[in-house]
């Protein structure tokens, strides 16, 4: 029988419900009022949404399980019309009729990278996200070149967004509580614009080169399905994917799909 006042956490869904006031009403306080709209991810059991419907008018969650559906309706009234039954990842951002918007949450770990692809595919509607990742996920975001860490995601998401690594969160403060610590990131847009045919080609080219990370971009890029690495200065070409800066990487994408 459902109980109105539980929510089982579901392996399945990477559900770690946060149980920490004190650290929800930080992540709330974390994103910075300049958006029109804001969307919450998998709110779960609402700990972080009674500290955002207490700031943001036009707010909605988007949530997949449909138990923790029945418990926001029962426990958030004020959420009325504003729960979107369904999978982020498949959700039409362009379906909000207000701009610029702002995503917040404590993400599912499993999916948090495909959270970041989607939000650097809609550049144009996202400009602020904060949001609660594994920790070695939030590391390798905000990490510069020259560092292990740094990777895709490191130079797609600071190509259109300034980072911020915030604060770590301990295992024992969600429930169940995570075998991995977390962390707290806040992306902001910067005003560097690319459409969206030129972010596919940098998205081609980054992720062709750090697939064998190793290697010399001469070699490394060999396998690209097009695009001219002639253009390309042969000292650019003697360093590895993690030794570029993320400019690099933008120039490089300009000069070799011309």
């Amino acid at each position: 029988m459902y109980d109105n006042n539980y929510v089982r956490p579901k392996k399945a869904l990477g559900q770690h419900f946060l149980t920490d006031e004190n650290i929800a009403q930080s992540i709330a306080n974390s994103l910075n009022d300049i958006s029109n709209c804001v969307l919450e991810i998998g709110p779960g059991t609402g700990v972080l949404t009674k500290h955002l419907l207490n700031i943001y008018d036009n707010y909605f969650v988007i949530e997949i399980d449909e138990e923790s559906i029945r418990y926001l309706s029962e426990h958030y009234p004020a959420l009325n019309n504003k729960i979107i039954s369904g999978d982020f990842l498949k959700l039409d951002l362009n379906t909000f009729n207000s701009f610029p918007l702002a995503i917040i949450g404590n993400f599912p770990y499993n999916i948090s990278s495909q959270i970041l692809f989607k939000v650097f595919e809609n550049i144009e509607l996202c400009n602020q996200l904060v949001g609660m990742f594994q920790k070695e996920v939030a590391v390798r975001i905000c990490s510069k070149e020259g560092n292990k860490n740094y990777g895709i995601l490191s130079v797609l998401i600071q190509a259109f967004y300034d980072v911020e690594y915030l604060f770590a969160v301990p295992p024992t403060v969600f429930n169940p509580p995570p075998k991995v610590e977390s962390a707290v990131i806040r992306l902001t847009r910067n005003s560097f614009f690319m459409d969206a045919e030129q972010r596919k080609l940098l998205k081609i080219l980054v992720k062709t080169a750090f697939n064998q990370r190793r290697k010399m971009l001469s070699n490394a890029l060999k396998p690209l399905p097009k695009g001219d690495i002639s253009n390309i200065d042969k000292d650019i070409l003697k360093l590895r994917a993690e030794q570029l800066t993320v400019q690099q990487f933008i120039e490089m994408s300009k000069n070799i799909f011309v």
